[in-house]
């Protein structure tokens, strides 16, 4: 969950919103939730105000700015530079509010490996749909659909995909964004199961309706995660002295190894992360 001063807050509202935001986040309220607030880019005339306002006043109970449309490295750079400025001189711990990284334009992708290493703050980097679409003159006016013409595989797959290696390559979140039409709780899933189905961690949600569709694409099937924690039980036992301490072995008809168990447990953290509970429990063979 994230408290907004770009695009939901219009320009004329901008000054109050900061305040609204920082009495907000030193409320409380928050649970276990991340406290996270988007300021406008560095392009707009409200970027530094932003930061400095919300930082210095609630930055004990903040833990991300999300910076949008981030274009280069050096606009990442800034904003660290900025936000310990702050920290230090409000005797804050240094390094301890995130960044989170929209990437909304061509020059943004180009750069996605040197923006995800620019600061150790950059904890995710999300893909912006709607002004990506705009940047590069895509021919839709329907936030993350298919544009109309594009008969043959996904025209965002690139996009996606790029975004995902550069969190993958440097231990980030990879975070898809909004899907605009709000009652379409299919077309939410249609478009959310894609970059799921990449290893994208999660999908922006813009209202109610959309959460129970986000929580069931973006954890594994039932039966998938119940496979995935047999296979970590199997091979932890058939590792071990008791089980002869073998590297690779059958569970069932298929072969299960090393890789099998990375693979595991990506499925399994994730039914964890949702809760879920197991069906059936692999038991080892007896003697």
């Amino acid at each position: 969950m994230f408290l907004d001063l770009e695009d939901a807050c219009a320009p004329l509202a901008k000054p109050d919103a900061r305040k609204t935001i920082v009495a907000s986040l030193n409320e409380g309220g928050w649970g276990n939730r991340a406290r996270v607030v988007r300021v406008n880019d560095w392009t707009t005339e409200w970027t530094y105000r932003d930061v400095t306002e919300v930082v210095e006043g609630a930055g004990a109970n903040l833990d991300c700015i999300m910076l949008p449309k981030v274009q280069t490295p050096e606009q990442i750079v800034a904003l660290d530079f900025l936000i310990t400025q702050i920290e230090k001189t409000m005797g804050y711990e240094v390094g301890k509010i995130g960044i989170e990284a929209q990437i909304e334009n061509a020059l943004g992708l180009v750069n996605v490996d040197a923006i995800a290493t620019a600061s150790p703050r950059v904890e995710t980097i999300i893909f912006g749909p709607a002004d990506f679409m705009a940047s590069i003159n895509m021919k839709s006016l329907v936030v993350g659909e298919q544009p109309p013409g594009y008969d043959v595989g996904d025209a965002y797959h690139y996009i996606l995909m790029r975004i995902l290696m550069a969190a993958r390559a440097h231990d980030k979140q990879a975070i898809d964004g909004p899907y605009l039409q709000i009652r379409d709780v299919e077309g939410y899933k249609r478009v959310a199961g894609r970059s799921a189905a990449l290893g994208f961690d999660g999908k922006w949600v813009l209202h109610p309706g959309q959460i129970d569709a986000a929580n069931e694409v973006f954890s594994p099937k039932q039966d998938d995660y119940d496979h995935a924690e047999n296979i970590l039980d199997a091979y932890a036992y058939f590792t071990s002295e008791a089980g002869g301490k073998r590297g690779a072995v059958m569970l069932g008809d298929e072969m299960i190894d090393e890789a099998s168990r990375k693979m595991a447990l990506v499925i399994s953290g994730k039914g964890r992360a949702a809760g879920m509970s197991r069906s059936n429990i692999w038991t080892p063979p007896e003697d």
